[in-house]
């Protein structure tokens, strides 16, 4: 399986090599304005937007909290370390490491694994909602929204965004409700094709219905989406601010809401299947490619604020993360070994009865 991993970044690098040379020759790169750009950059929005980030692994906390109520009340604070060091690992191995987070609270909590990967599922539902009302609806409201490029195209994106939401939660609704009946119709259904994807695909469900059981009531719901919406407007002041702090660059000066979220979703798009350090790489060059390509940014601050990006919104974690593990005695490389382990165990062995309130 290493080797696999090994062939697997080797290939990622040669490519990532030869698309450099690519655009080396077509687009006129100048190393010297480069620099300029990073020391003419106003650090003083640089170090704000790392502090929005941080304070965002904050609302993960509460968010998780509220998830937990329950099953068993923890304070927020107990669970800012497991969010921050959790982050850290996804930094430094990838997205392959990101079950470290609901391994280190259910070990914090003395809960099981397998219901804080559920927790963790819903966690991302509640992510890609209020990340994709926020783009949808700026991009449908913006005054800006006409300059856009390929504006029709945006205003179609934002509306097919703002439909699947809604989708999400009306499926997220029928899951709670209903979940069980799905995931037996899935397995039943996809079975005949393929017993192995029928039987991943109900676990799923399974583990969805499972992480939608931790909202006990309507206000629990409200306040984790309301703390999801406060914490996704805060990632993109962090964006904003950032980009603001090229100051002599016009575009980036004079960024946009509505132009930030384009750029948002090619960062996150270019982060989804994020390999340990090749990934980094490859999120520079798609959020400087849309910059320069679509935002009409030049290439030489295109490519230092997509790297300024990356440090602010994923890397800037690691400092902080390296110093926490060190407090909690947490080995990053191990936690995300058993990490991985207890959630293949989790997910092949079924959980028993919900505990109750504490």
């Amino acid at each position: 399986m290493k080797n696999k991993g090994w062939i697997l970044w080797l290939a990622m690098a040669i490519a990532l090599v030869a698309l450099a040379l690519v655009a080396r020759q077509r687009i006129h790169f100048d190393w010297r304005v480069f620099t300029e750009q990073l020391k003419l950059a106003d650090w003083r929005r640089i170090g704000i937007a790392v502090t929005l980030i941080w304070a965002a692994y904050g609302l993960r906390a509460v968010r998780w909290s509220v998830f937990l109520r329950p099953t068993k009340h923890v304070s927020p604070l107990k669970l800012v370390g497991s969010q921050v060091i959790g982050f850290t690992a996804v930094a430094l191995f990838g997205r392959l490491a990101d079950l470290v987070r609901p391994y280190l609270v259910a070990r914090r909590t003395k809960l099981t694994v397998g219901s804080q990967i559920a927790v963790y599922t819903v966690e991302r539902m509640f992510d890609l909602g209020a990340m994709a009302l926020i783009f949808s609806l700026t991009l449908l409201l913006a005054p800006d929204r006409n300059t856009l490029p390929h504006h029709e195209l945006m205003v179609r994106v934002a509306k097919v965004s703002f439909a699947v939401t809604l989708a999400l939660a009306i499926f997220a609704v029928f899951v709670r409700i209903s979940g069980g009946v799905l995931a037996a119709f899935t397995e039943k259904t996809i079975g005949a094709l393929s017993p192995g994807i029928a039987k991943s695909a109900a676990d799923k469900i399974r583990a969805f219905r499972d992480g939608l059981d931790t909202l006990a009531s309507f206000g629990d719901f409200l306040l984790a989406f309301g703390v999801s919406l406060a914490m996704w407007a805060m990632i993109a002041l962090a964006y904003l601010e950032t980009m603001w702090a090229f100051v002599s660059s016009p575009e980036l000066l004079h960024m946009t809401l509505a132009r930030c979220m384009v750029l948002m979703a090619a960062s996150m798009g270019g982060s989804i299947f994020q390999l340990p350090v090749i990934g980094w790489f490859t999120t520079i060059l798609a959020t400087s490619a849309t910059m320069h390509g679509w935002l009409g940014v030049a290439a030489e601050p295109a490519l230092g604020c997509g790297a300024v990006l990356l440090g602010v919104t994923f890397l800037s974690v690691i400092p902080l993360g390296l110093i926490w593990a060190q407090f909690e005695h947490v080995s990053l490389k191990r936690v995300a070994e058993e990490s991985e382990h207890a959630g293949v165990e989790a997910l092949t062995t079924p959980e028993p009865a919900h505990e109750t309130a504490t």
